[in-house]
Parts: structure tokens; sequence; C-alpha cells
């Protein structure tokens, strides 16, 4: 993979190109591919669907998910990508404009990575955009390839632990 994508999940319109228009504005040039809802992005993910054909080495740098989604929702679709092996360790960071306490909780309960609210105004948003941008594509070292725990007494640091039944 020579570019690091960026798998974004929103299903507004306004909002995708506003946030394209922010990933730009801030000089992210990495490829974008954009899921209008959480079945679509979980296709992408895990090569399903329209997705069969995707390489599944090149998986996502960060995954922006949007909360409020058609057919499958952001909390659930970030449950079903901590729930698979190969999706475990991937960095989602939850893009929304949710400022309920509540999503916040859910959306760290079911293994987000960060919760970013949208700003309303644009510079603001650009700003927000830029730091996801530095951090997630530039400083964060991602997991090594093929080195996510597949079995569940694995954790999450390489060290096996002891099997819980008797």
């Amino acid at each position: 993979m020579t570019s690091k994508i960026i798998l974004l999940v929103e299903d507004n319109p306004n909002d995708e190109a506003l946030t394209l228009r922010a990933l730009r504005k801030s000089g992210v040039t990495n490829h974008v591919v954009v899921a209008h809802d959480g079945a679509e992005a979980l296709d992408y993910l895990f090569c399903t669907g329209p997705h069969t054909e995707r390489a599944p080495a090149d998986m996502p740098a960060v995954v922006l998910m949007d909360l409020n989604l058609p057919k499958i929702g952001g909390i659930e679709a970030v449950r079903r990508i901590r729930e698979n092996a190969e999706t475990k360790l991937l960095p989602v960071v939850i893009l929304t404009s949710s400022d309920e306490e509540e999503d916040r909780l859910r959306g760290y309960q079911v293994g987000a990575n960060s919760y970013v609210r949208k700003p309303v105004e644009f510079h603001k948003f650009v700003a927000a955009v830029q730091q996801l941008g530095l951090y997630w594509l530039l400083l964060n070292e991602p997991t090594p390839p093929n080195r996510a725990p597949n079995r569940r007494n694995d954790s999450l640091d390489g060290i096996r632990t002891p099997d819980p039944s008797p």
C-alpha cells in the first residue's frame, strides 16, 4: 500500500463534502474512501458485497465514523469492527455532531479510539480535521501487519494470558 487510506463513513452529503474539503484544506492528500452507511463500511472492511475484489491487506489507516447512519448505525459498526480479528485494532474515530454524553459513553464502550464532535464553524472544523490527520496519519504508529491477536485468550499486548476455564 503506497498511501494510507482514510475510510470516511458519512451519510449526509453536505457533511461528506465538508469533511473532504476540510481534509484537502488541511493538507491531507491521502485517498479517502467514502461509505454512506454502516453496512457499506463493513462491506469495505471485510471485503464483502461490492468490495470482494479489494485486497484485504489494504486496510485504512483510520476510520472516521459518523454515529447516525442508515442500515447499520455507527455504534453497531464499531462493535462489529472490534469483534473481527482482522479489524480489532483498526483505529476508529467517531466524528459526529452529537454532543450527547450517552453517545460518547457508548462509543468508547464498544471500542472507539476517539470521539470528536464536529465543530459548527468551518475554520474550527478544518482545525479539528487537521489535528486528526496529523495524529492518525503521521504520528500514530499502526499495529504491525499480522500481529492482531486472533485467539480468545491472547491479550492486546501480545502476552498470552491464562485460559480462564478450569
